[in-house]
């Protein structure tokens, strides 16, 4: 079969490899169907590993494919039913995977593409428990943007944030596969939505998509916006990911009580935190990082009520580094996705 392994930085290769062996005890086969591209991609092709990894390594995080074969006691699938995978492989049986929390499991093994092999290959055995049933009614392609990209905003939203219809939030880097999907999800909420993208075009992308304000963060100040938009009072939420070219005006557009959600650092990992501001406001910084496999759940029941992702562009497996490329020089707007 083919896969596209990273022997080193910036080092992809598609290569011809052996096909996985029949499924095992409580394992379902799949065969892939789409890859979609995620900042976390572009951090291992990039070398930035965060633990220990071997390489060649098989690349590709967020994934849908089509079940293929069964293992012995993997119940409930079908041959030729579409499946998203969840890429972290967790123990399901620590505390915190049977609280239904296992983004947080105590004892991972490692996310799929970044530490051990992931989806970018025509054939994966995985764990049945990982695996979630693709809605009918969801396109194949946004299937693909399920496992990481839905649920990560979902699990930001809603599970940290709390964000509630009416309630008046800031997305920041809107045109990035998180942030598009957090302008349509609040706005299908009934949220006011502030949105930033850094150059205009995007601005005007956002928009498109529904955002009630659009800022030019790197010429405009999007923190006197959303205290005009408020009346002074601040918004609720902000959806922050962008780090430290963006924290602390992020944090002076807050309302008292308001809440900042960030998952990512895409600027730089250190900022300045005025914390006199933090507690006499009250306010609230919450760290998330992937989401519950209930949460890619969620995530495509969203995408079967209409909800889509906003795909930048369809490349063939073989376009997966330019994709990275563009990734990486932020000229993309929504997700890209590779079909195999």
């Amino acid at each position: 079969m083919r896969a596209l392994r990273l022997f080193g930085d910036r080092d992809l290769r598609l290569v011809e490899t052996d096909a996985p062996p029949p499924p095992g005890p409580g394992e379902v086969r799949l065969r892939m169907q789409a890859i979609a591209l995620n900042h976390i991609d572009v951090w291992g092709w990039r070398g930035m590993a965060f633990a220990k990894r071997a390489l060649p390594l098989t690349v590709g995080a967020e994934a849908v494919g089509e079940v293929t074969a069964i293992g012995p006691g993997a119940t409930g699938w079908t041959i030729g039913q579409r499946a998203v995978p969840y890429g972290a492989l967790t123990c399901g049986t620590c505390r915190r995977c049977m609280a239904g929390r296992d983004n947080l499991c105590e004892n991972v093994r490692g996310v799929k593409g970044f530490h051990v092999d992931g989806f970018a290959q025509e054939l994966v055995n995985q764990p049945a428990r990982l695996l979630v049933p693709v809605p009918d009614g969801v396109e194949t392609l946004d299937a693909a943007c399920a496992g990481i990209t839905f649920s990560t905003v979902e699990h930001m939203l809603f599970d940290n944030a709390r964000l509630q219809p009416g309630e008046t939030i800031l997305v920041q880097a809107a045109g990035s596969g998180i942030g598009t999907v957090a302008v349509r999800i609040a706005k299908s909420m009934g949220c006011t939505v502030i949105a930033t993208a850094g150059d205009d075009e995007k601005c005007e992308k956002a928009r498109a998509l529904g955002a009630d304000h659009v800022v030019n963060y790197t010429t405009g100040r999007f923190e006197s916006v959303a205290r005009r938009v408020t009346a002074k009072r601040g918004v609720d939420v902000v959806f922050e990911h962008v780090g430290a070219a963006t924290w602390a005006a992020s944090l002076l557009s807050l309302g008292m009580g308001g809440r900042l959600v960030t998952c990512g650092s895409t600027s730089g990992v250190s900022a300045e935190t005025n914390l006199m501001m933090v507690f006499q406001r009250q306010l609230r910084i919450i760290g998330s990082f992937g989401a519950p496999i209930g949460r890619t759940a969620s995530g495509l029941a969203t995408m079967a009520r209409g909800i889509r992702p906003v795909l930048d562009s369809v490349l063939p497996l073989e376009g997966f580094a330019e994709a990275l490329e563009r990734l990486e020089s932020r000229r993309v707007f929504g997700k890209i996705v590779v079909t195999l």
